[in-house]
């Protein structure tokens, strides 16, 4: 039997309604999905924030789709404004490139869902929470953010009239993730104290005296007085050199980097490095890329931080160490940063293959410093010498035999407890910044 075309574009139609109609939208309501015994509570003056992050199964159930599986994590936000002014709620803080509530459902749409992604596009929006707190109320919602593995670190950030405002940094774990750690400094001891006021710089050096810097002057001279470079396992090795140093309490300092999109990398374990092989082959994203140990103070890396680029070849990346000294009774965190090129393999390590860094390391000294007073949370910012100068044309060498030239310089980074506009750093007089030599054309 012959249709009239016409007919057959009813029909098609009709089949499509029909399809649609069969979607069915099954989701709970917020009581009904059990994640407040995982709440974390933070309070400042008289403004107390609460958040939660659902897990993939929590998410799938409260918005009745596979949300995680497109990306999408909802982060639970509650806000008692018990102040005597409003608030808002800057929701780019928590999530520089978060979902609105219609494009977070959108992903998330059935096939032929009619009706049923209608109603999923209410329940987002209804889902979502409201950017303005009124003086002496109470706002709670979502924000929709992008999926993290393993750890989930975020702000939030509250504006109100004038200049003023509060910040809060959360972190919390996600399970499914093993970043990198070692046996000496517990990351896991940072999700239970978003504080961190319970991590005593004592107990990570139960057999040292922990020194207390008291002036400038002092904390120059141990500056200028560290290794030039940290170490292979041996501890003798040189490797990279030893060019960042932070002064500021661990609740400053990381969420200045990660407002500025560092993420934790993973240890190597065998799904880290499949994940590795993948992102070679297949030039795909990976944001956490297990970073190579290397040793000071005795011991590899506190906490390896990364940027990544579109693929595997290319990130910026740093280790970190927890040094055995204050200044005035202040953590401080030394640092080696350095920019990945490219990937080759190598008979030293298992598995066999390297990053290649760029041999003008400076260069990722003074991406790092423009990254972290973008973040607003500077509040001192120097030069220092100690790395020792090598010139292109009698550069030194790192632990795999790549070549690299520095001015010899290390940043010197003072951490604030609130935000600074970039007009608000102090500079600190020790080396000059428009005499770093890499800036300058030479032909020694």
């Amino acid at each position: 039997m012959k249709f009239h075309p016409k007919i057959k574009i009813i029909l098609w139609l009709a089949g499509l309604f029909l399809l649609a109609s069969c979607a069915h939208y099954d989701h709970k309501e917020l009581y009904e999905v059990d994640f407040m015994e995982r709440v974390q509570i933070y309070v400042q003056g008289n403004v107390e924030v609460t958040t939660a992050v659902l897990s993939a199964e929590e998410s799938s159930a409260l918005f009745g789709a596979f949300v995680a599986e497109t990306g999408v994590q909802p982060i639970w936000i509650r806000i008692r404004n018990n102040d005597s002014v409003p608030y808002w709620l800057y929701s780019v803080s928590t999530d520089p490139e978060y979902f609105s509530p219609h494009e977070a459902a959108w992903k998330n749409h059935f096939t032929f869902g009619g009706y049923s992604n209608i109603e999923m596009n209410s329940t987002f929006r209804r889902m979502v929470i409201h950017p303005y707190i009124p003086a002496g109320e109470t706002v709670s919602g979502f924000i929709y953010t992008r999926l993290d593995e393993w750890l989930k670190t975020f702000n939030v950030d509250l504006k109100t009239q004038g200049s003023k405002g509060k910040s809060f940094f959360f972190i919390t774990s996600v399970s499914g993730f093993d970043a990198d750690d070692n046996e000496k400094f517990d990351f896991e001891s940072l999700l239970h104290n978003q504080n961190f006021t319970n991590l005593k710089i004592e107990s990570l050096f139960p057999e040292q005296k922990i020194i207390n810097l008291k002036t400038l002057a002092e904390l120059h001279a141990w500056i200028e007085n560290l290794p030039r470079t940290v170490f292979g396992e041996d501890g003798v090795s040189p490797a990279d050199p030893l060019n960042l140093v932070m002064v500021g309490r661990f609740r400053d300092i990381l969420p200045a980097y990660i407002m500025r999109g560092w993420k934790p990398a993973e240890s190597a374990h065998f799904g880290a490095l499949w994940k590795m092989v993948k992102s070679f082959f297949f030039n795909s994203h990976y944001l956490y890329s297990p970073v190579s140990p290397l040793f000071l103070f005795d011991h590899k890396q506190d906490i390896a931080l990364q940027k990544a680029r579109e693929t595997i070849d290319e990130r910026n990346h740093l280790r970190l160490w927890i040094a055995p000294v204050k200044f005035q009774n202040l953590p401080i965190v030394v640092g080696q940063i350095s920019r990945d090129v490219g990937v080759r393999f190598t008979g030293r390590l298992s598995p066999p293959t390297t990053h290649v860094i760029d041999p003008e390391v400076d260069e990722a000294r003074w991406y790092l410093e423009q990254d972290l007073v973008l973040s607003q949370r500077i509040e001192y910012l120097g030069l220092s010498q100690g790395v020792g100068y090598a010139p292109a044309s009698q550069p030194r060498h790192n632990l795999m035999g790549d070549p690299y030239y520095t001015d010899g310089l290390r940043l010197v980074v003072f951490f604030s407890d609130s935000p600074l506009s970039f007009k608000e750093i102090k500079r600190l007089n020790w080396e000059k910044h428009e005499d770093i030599r890499y800036m300058i054309h030479e032909d020694e």
